[in-house]
């Protein structure tokens, strides 16, 4: 992914990237977690 954001600088792609990954990380985290009711109360 990043080799085709570097070859056909697609560089606004990035921070789109990373925001999906770290929301992803979150739900899986906190699906499973006492952590869960504070997480949905965000969204």
């Amino acid at each position: 992914m990043f080799q085709f954001m570097k070859a056909r600088k697609k560089w606004w792609l990035a921070p789109i990237i990373v925001v999906l990954l770290l929301l992803g990380v979150l739900l899986v985290i906190g699906g499973g977690s006492a952590v869960a009711p504070f997480i949905y109360t965000l969204f």
